[in-house]
């Protein structure tokens, strides 16, 4: 089916109008399959829209990053980041976890992945929730505190324990806030240097 990539994305260009009201053809979008991923990136995750599409029972059928070089140090960092923001916004864990596994493997036709069953192919992050005071930001700059943010214990690949040697690095408090300050120009040459 079609997939709707940055479902969450700030006004222009939005699945709400610029009074935050969520357009009439999400749910048509909705009733016709069309399978809604966040792609958050740098520019395609707003609190507000989310808790609008949220609030009409419009949640993300699929949650991914979209990272790469202009937002890997924010505001979307990584897949948890991610899906720790849509728990903070309320989405239910299980939903959550189907979201950035199961269902993103069914949108590709893909079932021996994003599964834990007989014929599978097995390769599983293990995750648990960190209790703490998290504050997240958006694409606009807009801040969420979160009581619980998703971290990973390792991953098993092919049936060898890789753990996470970073997994207890992380305080109970941090910020995950974009380089928002930074152009592009300074992001490539922080990672490339100015030559």
């Amino acid at each position: 089916g079609d997939i709707l990539t940055h479902c969450f994305r700030p006004f222009p260009n939005a699945p709400v109008f610029a009074s935050g009201a969520v357009r009439p053809d999400m749910r048509l979008a909705r009733e016709r399959g069309v399978i809604f991923d966040i792609g958050h990136g740098m520019g395609s995750f707003d609190f507000a829209v989310a808790r609008a599409m949220l609030s009409e029972g419009l949640a993300p059928d699929v949650i991914s990053s979209d990272v790469h070089l202009y937002c890997v140090d924010g505001p979307a960092f990584d897949i948890l980041v991610c899906m720790s923001k849509l728990l903070a916004l309320g989405m239910p864990l299980v939903e959550v976890l189907r979201a950035a596994t199961q269902r993103p493997a069914e949108a590709i036709a893909r079932p021996e992945l994003g599964t834990l069953k007989v014929g599978a192919v097995g390769d599983i992050a293990v995750l648990r929730l960190r209790p703490g005071r998290f504050t997240f930001v958006d694409a606009v700059g807009a801040s969420l505190i979160a009581e619980q943010r998703l971290v990973s214990d390792g991953i098993v690949i092919g049936g060898t324990w890789w753990p996470n040697e970073a997994a207890n690095d992380f305080g109970d408090t941090e910020r995950f806030e974009a380089h928002a300050h930074e152009t592009h120009v300074d992001v490539v040459s922080r990672h490339f240097g100015r030559g």
